[in-house]
């Protein structure tokens, strides 16, 4: 018998025992993850038959709670947030779904996903059993559920199954928080199996599971055996799967670009698959953390992550299949019945080297500021009512102070100005640095506070509030008397331009002729700090540091003839070459280090 297909009509699914059960049948779920937010639109179907000639037979993405509601109870799903529509095109091309809408998730995302405007409430703590937090991830919960709880399989639907949070068990054990977000899914229309993915260790599976949940575990390349003999020592009798098998890994600026062998990737699928063991690939397709997306890490210091989502995985960041695609199949090929019809690999995106950008005109950063307040102390981003972008703080000196101007309190990345003039940088990576300053009354000092990416991982995340957190002191003494203005960059292309007037951060204005769209990838190596449009789209942060030294402009949003660029520098320097080309650029920072 053939392999059901989500497309074929209705189906069951369930656990027996020890089994996945599909319209009666064992089933093994081979599958890969993919999210929807990075990967362009008209891209979806592409990828995803590409998913399948690879022999995978299942979609997993998380939801986007920050995307979908970017102000209380105001939802999109809409366009490149179409949920429904990402999970039905999956199911066209024969892929089932596991969904994972959080309300936490991770993923390298700003706050894993968590909305910034809950952390408005000083009191608020996110991800816990607060009654507050609780309300409004459910709130969101129900949405989800009008939106796409009919597409589980028993309606006629691809959804298999359903996860509960997001390795929970590597936060806390609040099983009172974890069973409210149990029952916000069921209460919101999800009736299906849920599952949970935790890491495979007794604490983490404690901690991060319910009794009544199928419980996953994660690793990375190498011997999976160690990881299920812990899972089998925490619970038996019920169907075994990796939720995350990590075939590559993500890279934070200033780091190596990460790499993982495609031998070591299917040598665990193959142990898994000749046992009968569901995985789901993390990630089958990266893709690009788009816009302000892109989150952080904090393990001795503060990491944030780059723009690109590459990850090393089957499907590179513009779509094109790697050696590990080969090798992840070949693995697959080996445990699949002759029954099973996989589709031709699509024809992989075709790329192209433009032009360079020609630069006419520029604007002053500060121009694009919506709100200023003036308090006795810096005010923190949030109670800006802003989540990304910048804010510019503003001291007049009233009486003469000298000494060291510390960056404790810089969320994330300051660059200093004193009377109009750069004198230095506050990195929040290195919170004992600091600049000698000596102000006069009447000076001028400013600080442009970039949020570089929300925490998205560990006991960090819940006050992870960005701008200038607290006091300012000089020498030791509070500076007091602020005015601070938020500059979110949600319109960049709102300013007015001209010719270049300062020497502070500035926007520049550029047209890049095409004649013909293809996917490109915007040379930055010879530009400083900053973030890129192209036609109002939003391509992410560039940085000399690295590795990543090229941002991916999908040619879907590009057009013929002229288009739109704007490149803001943090600097204030620039304009510098800037052109298209055909193929991504990553340096190591160890062995290429920028001054």
């Amino acid at each position: 018998m053939r392999e059901p297909s989500p497309a074929s009509g209705r189906h069951t699914f369930g656990i027996e025992g020890e089994t996945f059960v599909l319209d009666g049948r064992p089933f093994v779920i081979r599958s890969g993850e993919m999210h929807y937010p990075r990967v362009p639109k008209p891209y979806w179907r592409r990828r995803m038959q590409a998913m399948r000639a690879m022999g995978l037979n299942t979609l997993c993405t998380y939801v986007f709670w920050n995307l979908h509601e970017p102000r209380p109870g105001e939802f999109d799903f809409t366009g490149e947030l179409d949920l429904a529509e990402y999970i039905r095109t999956a199911a066209e091309e024969g892929l089932w779904t596991l969904l994972r809408p959080g309300p936490y998730v991770c993923t390298e995302w700003d706050l894993g996903g968590i909305p910034a405007w809950l952390l408005k409430d000083p009191d608020m703590v996110i991800r816990s059993s607060d009654p507050r937090f609780l309300a409004a991830s459910d709130r969101f919960m129900r949405e989800v559920g009008r939106q796409v709880s009919g597409l589980e399989v028993a309606r006629g639907g691809s959804i298999l199954m359903t996860q509960v949070e997001n390795e929970y068990g590597s936060y806390a054990a609040d099983h009172e928080y974890m069973a409210a977000i149990r029952d916000s899914l069921r209460n919101a229309g999800f009736e299906g199996p849920l599952f949970t993915a935790d890491g495979p260790s007794d604490g983490m599976l404690t901690g991060g599971t319910l009794p009544d949940v199928l419980p996953a575990i994660n690793f990375g390349a190498g011997d999976p055996e160690p990881g299920f003999t812990e899972l089998a020592r925490f619970r038996q009798g019920m169907p075994r799967m990796c939720g995350e098998y990590w075939g590559g890994w993500f890279d934070h600026w200033r780091d190596e670009h990460h790499a993982v062998s495609p031998d070591a990737v299917a040598q665990g699928i193959d142990w898994m698959l000749e046992r009968g063991i569901s995985f789901s690939l993390y990630m089958v397709h990266g893709g690009t953390t788009f816009g302000f997306m892109a989150g952080a890490n904090y393990s001795d210091a503060y990491e944030p992550d780059t723009t690109s989502y590459d990850t090393d995985a089957p499907l590179d960041e513009c779509g094109r299949p790697t050696p590990k695609f080969d090798a992840v199949r070949a693995a697959i090929a080996r445990h699949t019945s002759g029954s099973e019809e996989w589709p031709p690999l699509p024809e992989p995106p075709v790329l192209a080297a433009t032009d360079p950008v020609v630069f006419d005109g520029a604007a002053d950063l500060a121009a694009l500021g919506v709100r200023t307040e003036a308090a006795d102390h810096p005010i923190g981003m949030e109670a800006l009512d802003q989540a990304y972008g910048t804010v510019l703080y503003r001291h007049v000196a009233t009486a003469p102070a000298s000494g060291r101007l510390c960056g404790g309190l810089v969320r994330d990345y300051a660059h200093v100005r004193l009377n109009g003039r750069a004198v230095g940088v506050l990195d929040r990576r290195h919170v004992d640095d600091g600049i000698d300053l000596a102000l006069q009354p009447g000076d001028v000092l400013e600080l442009l506070v970039e949020n570089l990416g929300r925490i998205n991982f560990g006991s960090k995340l819940p006050g992870e509030r960005k701008g200038i957190i607290g006091p300012v002191a000089l020498g030791g003494a509070e500076l007091l008397g602020w005015t601070s203005t938020s500059i979110p960059l949600a319109d960049p292309g709102a300013a007015a331009y001209g010719p270049r007037t300062g020497d502070g951060p500035v926007i520049w204005r550029g047209l890049l002729q095409i004649d013909e769209p293809a996917d490109t990838f915007l040379d930055m190596s010879a530009w400083r700090m900053g973030h890129v449009w192209v036609n109002g789209r939003h391509l992410g942060r560039y940085w000399c540091e690295g590795p990543q030294q090229s941002l991916y402009c999908p040619g879907v949003w590009l057009k013929q003839g002229s288009n739109a660029v704007l490149v803001l520098d943090l600097s204030g320097e620039g304009p510098f070459p800037m052109a298209g080309v055909a193929e991504p650029i990553f340096f190591t920072p160890s062995a290429q280090a920028k001054e």
